[in-house]
């Protein structure tokens, strides 16, 4: 008689051990993975909606105003204290609109 209550002791003990993994698993989801990627679709609704006349700045500090998109809709131009740059719109950092 004492083997067959260890043995459904054994399962229970198994039992919640899955269910702290699971609660612990769905906590990182909800606190870690899932604003990193609400941020990074807010991020690509931004490069996205870039247009003619906002000001900008690149992921590498530089600031500017966008003057052109190219036909590839990945490829922009800004001016920039008189210099023209061609850069992807994965480098934008941070979109001011127009005017600032």
């Amino acid at each position: 008689m004492q083997n067959m209550f260890s043995g459904s002791k054994a399962m229970g003990d198994l039992f919640s051990t899955l269910a702290i993994y699971a609660v612990i698993i769905g906590g990182m989801y909800f606190f870690l993975f899932r604003p990193q990627q609400k941020k990074k679709k807010q991020e690509d609704e931004m490069r996205q909606n870039v247009k003619i006349g906002d000001e900008i700045v690149t992921i590498g500090g530089i600031v500017g105003k966008v003057i052109s998109v190219k036909n590839d809709g990945e490829t922009l131009v800004i001016e920039s204290s008189s210099n023209k740059l061609k850069i992807q719109k994965w480098a934008i950092a941070q979109v001011f609109g127009e005017n600032k």
